[in-house]
Formats: structure tokens, C-alpha cells, sequence
């Protein structure tokens, strides 16, 4: 029998995207790289457990989660985190910014400033600027005044995100035009906080290297991992935790986040670009190893 290898999770380097596997060792993902793996037979996805912590019962999660947790562990997991808002005494510096994603998405967001870009990374923002610098406190009011003064969301769904990938304007211009224009609404605003510090305007863009430039319209996604089940294809791009994967029926988008919890095995030879788990098709064409690959 293979040996079965745990994933756990994408991660974004200054060398681009890595799959880590448990026990951290990396995988390389660069574009043309075959990617191919099968779910092992009779296998059951499991929690991922809490901030380090394996899950103490090992509880069966449904294969559509992308988070891949028990209740009980997602809970105790957002009980001490920025993004759930359940802190507010961290001493860090926080960064605030604004990040375009397609048109007409452009969302506000914060992060650490010691994480650099790495969490517009995550997300897949094909373009971003940093729009201030200051305690966690006067990031939050910042993010909530633009919320509020501008209505600009805080969050924009995945689905939305991979529909408009193959269709962005050609141009860094044109993809920054979004991101400016907000920037400059947003520093005109007078209840800005006195202890954010306001950064200069400087969009830094994604398209090379998340790989959209000429990108194919994907034709549907990854729903879910089975057991017994197989993926394979050839990588065109990646973006945030997806990975498009040309197959023979076409690029078919990959969510790195389904393949945690799951028992992975090496793929045989002939799925190296054929689906045998569930997809959903888009309404419209928008020895011992060390590891997997």
C-alpha cells in the first residue's frame, strides 16, 4: 500500500506558492509542473484540529469544508484571532490595505505589518496598496470607517474571484485604476484615526506573479476530494489557495484548502490530467517518498 501523506495547506514564499505537507516539508509549485494525486481508498477526512493541536477525537469533516474543522476546533481556533476580531490587545503594528481583485471588486483589509504582503498573497489580490500604518485598534476603526463611510467590503467571495481570473484588463494601469481612485477617497475622509499613519500610493501587482497573464477561462472547479478519488493536471496558474490545473476536459480550478485532512496518495501514470472526484462546472466558461511531488 502507498504511502499516505498529509496536507496542510498552501503557502505563499518569496519564491512563490509551496504546498506543505505535515512535518512541514515544502513542494515547489511552479507553472507547467504536473500536479497528480489520488485520495486514498477508503479513507475518511478528518479534522485538522486547532492552532497546533490535533483534534482530541479525530472527527469526520465534510468534504466540501474548506476549513476542514470540527466545530468544536473552529471555535476554539477564532477564539485568539485578528481576523474574528476576538483580540484586542495585540501590540504589533497593523497595516491597512486596499486590494482589487477583478472589476468592481475591491475590498479593505488588515494584516500584520511583520507578514509584509503575504496575506494579499493568500487572498489572490491581483493588485493591492497599503493605505496606512498603525496599532491594531486604529487599523480596525480605519477598516470599519471605510466599511461605513465608503462601502467598501471587507470580504469578497472565492467564486467571484476565480469568475473574472481569465478576463482582467491587460494593462497594470488598468488594474490599478480601481485601487487609486479608492485610495484617494479614503484619505479625504477627516475622521481618520490620529494614530494611523497614512502610506504613499503604490500599487503592487499580482498578475505575473500568480501566472493570469493569458490565462485559459477555467470551466468549472474541484467541489470536493473522495476517497479514491483522483486529481491531476497540468498547473497554469496560482492564486490565493487555488491552483488552475489543465486537464483533458480543460482548466478546472483547484482549492489547495479541500485537499487538508484528507490521506493523499501518489496518482497513477494515467490520471496525470484526468478528474475522477466531484467538479462543478461554471455556468459560463469563465522507495519511501519524501513527498507527493
Amino acid at each position: 500500500m502507498a504511502q499516505a501523506w498529509k496536507c496542510s495547506g498552501l503557502r505563499w514564499s518569496a519564491d512563490g506558492p509551496v504546498l506543505v505537507w505535515d512535518g512541514g516539508r515544502p513542494s515547489a509549485l511552479t507553472r507547467g509542473k504536473r500536479v497528480a494525486f489520488g485520495v486514498a481508498a477508503g479513507g475518511v477526512r478528518t479534522c485538522v484540529g486547532a492552532r497546533g493541536h490535533a483534534c482530541p477525537v479525530a472527527a469526520a469533516v465534510p468534504g466540501r469544508s474548506t476549513g476542514a474543522r470540527c466545530e468544536e476546533c473552529a471555535r476554539l481556533d477564532r477564539a485568539h484571532s485578528v481576523a474574528a476580531d476576538t483580540i484586542a490587545d495585540d501590540p504589533r503594528p497593523y497595516r491597512v490595505y486596499l486590494a482589487w481583485f477583478g472589476p468592481g471588486m475591491v475590498k479593505v483589509g488588515i494584516t500584520a505589518e511583520a507578514r509584509g504582503s503575504a496575506r494579499l498573497l493568500e487572498q489572490g489580490a491581483v493588485c493591492f496598496s497599503w493605505l496606512g500604518v498603525g496599532p491594531l485598534m486604529a487599523a480596525r476603526r480605519t477598516e470599519e470607517l471605510l466599511r461605513a463611510a465608503l462601502r467598501v467590503p471587507d470580504r469578497i467571495p472565492y467564486a467571484e474571484k476565480r469568475a473574472v481570473r481569465a478576463a482582467l484588463p491587460e494593462t497594470a494601469a488598468d488594474r490599478a485604476r480601481e485601487v487609486a481612485g479608492l485610495y484617494e477617497r479614503a484619505v479625504a475622509l477627516p475622521a481618520w484615526p490620529e494614530s494611523l499613519v497614512r502610506e504613499p500610493l503604490r500599487v503592487v501587482d499580482h498578475v505575473e506573479v500568480f501566472g493570469l497573464g493569458g490565462l485559459p477561462v477555467a470551466v468549472g472547479q474541484v467541489s470536493e476530494l473522495v476517497a479514491g478519488g483522483a486529481v491531476g493536471g497540468e498547473l497554469v496558474a496560482a492564486a490565493g489557495p487555488d491552483l488552475h490545473l489543465a486537464t483533458g476536459g480543460g482548466v478546472v480550478v483547484l482549492d489547495t484548502r479541500l485537499m487538508t485532512g484528507w490521506g493523499l496518495v501518489p496518482a497513477v501514470p494515467a490520471a496525470a490530467g484526468e478528474l475522477t472526484v466531484p467538479t462543478r462546472q461554471f455556468k459560463e466558461a469563465a522507495g519511501v517518498q519524501d513527498g507527493l511531488f
